[in-house]
């Protein structure tokens, strides 16, 4: 989830209309009811991405917050240290030193929000905000677990993630996203935990 990969998906997708959402299918009604509802998930991230081009792919670890209040802070760790922060009217990418690299605003472009609200629904597994998007389709897992495959309703959306895939149980586990350029992103979430607010620093960060 690299700021300038996620800069140019919002320059794509901002201008998308939101569609009508369907009534809950009892699939995401009962996903729903195994994901944690606690207001605050805290946990760590590995991400694999394979380029096209290139043999290895490309490895960034780090930490998320997940506020359902407030938004996502997605802080990489390693090769490179950068923070991503995430509402619902915002993108904003700062640098290892805490200075704005990106910024987008629904203040000065009321589009953005389609790509933050975006962004939001994947990474706190907000399914009523996924599904004005995407066609949701998947399945129960065990006890616990779910899988879900999201296809986008819109062809210009499309043209840069043909499809997202989630899993997980009370949490997020998983992210697949396969871009229209033949990119590929996998995500990794462990050590999740959970509070009922936010710490002054995460408070802070979200500024």
């Amino acid at each position: 989830m690299s700021s300038r990969r996620i800069f140019l998906l919002a320059a794509s997708v901002a201008g998308l209309p939101a569609f009508a959402s369907e009534p809950v299918s009892p699939l995401l009604r009962d996903v729903r009811q195994r994901l944690t509802s606690e207001p605050v998930v805290r946990g760590t991230f590995e991400q694999r991405k394979t380029v096209k081009g290139f043999r290895n792919p490309l490895l960034s670890t780090g930490e998320f917050v997940v506020s359902r209040q407030r938004g996502v802070l997605w802080r990489t760790l390693e090769p490179f240290a950068s923070t991503l922060v995430v509402t619902r009217d915002r993108v904003l990418a700062r640098g290892a030193d805490g200075s704005v690299a990106r910024r987008l605003s629904a203040s000065e472009e009321p589009a953005v929000r389609a790509i933050s609200e975006t962004l939001f629904g994947v990474m706190a597994a907000d399914l009523t905000a996924l599904a004005q998007r995407f066609q949701i389709e998947g399945e129960l897992v065990g006890r616990e677990g779910w899988r879900l495959q999201l296809l986008p309703r819109d062809a210009a959306l499309a043209r840069w993630v043909q499809r997202v895939e989630l899993e997980g149980e009370r949490f997020l586990r998983g992210v697949r996203l396969q871009e229209g350029s033949g990119d590929q992103t996998q995500i990794r979430m462990a050590r999740h935990s959970t509070s009922a607010t936010l710490s002054a620093d995460e408070e802070a960060r979200f500024e």
